[in-house]
């Protein structure tokens, strides 16, 4: 469970998660990979640790981002499988058996797929359906729509995917990659147990999808291409036209309105591509440096693990 500021959530998470966990379960961890932040979540995570063993808990020299505390989790744990979810109770802990019949079945990876959003504006959902349409139409291995990041994957799908150096983590999209058998699971998004979500409502999907869209596809850059190509023929047919017009002695609108309209649109084509461009430069900027993921600050529960491989343990 990647953790920045959900104190109010640890206790009822857990409370929800632990009975469903000893049930149907022979042995099991609970690994919260914790943003720090100013709230109180390690202390609440640290009394629960007193109480249930089975907590153990992980804090980053400073905040890395929920997808970069997602694979610090992944990494650490130790099980036959491993489940990503949220803490604050939209990825219900009930669903977890169904995940477990399924990969106990031969299902190698077992995914929550959303059928309804409750307590999201119409605003975020109709972005969230964009954004996932987009992806999957651009995106070089098939994600499936209206899911996140809450899934069970088998011990087999986590070594795969820890061998992915890469520093942008796209969890969905990564897993997409990685194949093996994969199959889903459909429930009912709850609204959130308590507090307010750390994503911006609008930006924060815009920017995962963005994430998705840069990692797995070039297809941006190939938009910008045609877009170019388009505004190229659209300048050479205006051209042909003014000349034509002056040929035949017909008035053409030419004036100051009409040059800066053209010059800004053009001109807007061209800084508009150049973002995208810095996008992919800037992904392979960070790729080459070949910096650790993720610092560990502290490392509460883990005993005799051996250090991670693609962050760096300060204790």
């Amino acid at each position: 469970m990647p953790v920045y500021r959900e104190a109010e959530s640890i206790a009822p998470f857990l409370e929800h998660l632990l009975p469903v966990l000893e049930e149907h379960t022979t042995g099991h961890e609970v690994i919260f990979a914790v943003d720090p932040g100013p709230d109180d979540t390690e202390e609440a995570i640290r009394k629960a640790r007193a109480e249930h063993p089975s907590v153990k808990l992980l804090v980053f020299s400073r905040r890395f981002g929920q997808p970069t505390a997602t694979l610090a989790g992944i990494e650490y744990a130790s099980g036959r499988s491993v489940v990503v979810m949220d803490v604050d109770l939209q990825d219900p802990p009930e669903l977890v058996p169904e995940m477990l019949d399924r990969w106990r079945e031969g299902a190698e990876v077992v995914y929550a797929r959303r059928r309804k959003r409750a307590g999201e504006t119409r605003v975020k959902k109709a972005i969230s359906q964009i954004g996932y349409r987009v992806i999957d139409r651009f995106s070089e291995v098939p994600i499936p729509r209206d899911t996140g990041d809450f899934r069970l994957m088998d011990r087999r799908v986590v070594d795969a995917l820890m061998r992915f150096p890469e520093t942008h983590g796209f969890l969905r999209g990564m897993v997409a990659l990685v194949g093996f058998r994969q199959e889903s699971v459909v429930f009912d998004r709850p609204p959130r147990h308590a507090g307010r979500g750390n994503y911006n409502r609008f930006f924060g999907s815009v920017r995962i999808g963005l994430n998705g869209l840069v990692a797995f596809s070039t297809a941006l850059l190939s938009i910008a291409t045609m877009v170019g190509f388009v505004a190229a023929v659209a300048a050479f047919v205006l051209a042909i036209a003014y000349i034509v017009a002056q040929v035949i002695d017909e008035p053409f609108p030419v004036g100051n309105p009409t040059i800066v309209g053209l010059v800004l649109f053009v001109g807007g084509i061209q800084l508009i591509s150049l973002g995208i461009i810095g996008q992919y430069i800037g992904r392979i900027y960070d790729e080459v440096k070949r910096r650790p993921r993720y610092i560990v600050d502290v490392a509460e529960g883990f005993v005799g693990r051996d250090a991670p491989v693609h962050g760096y343990s300060g204790r």
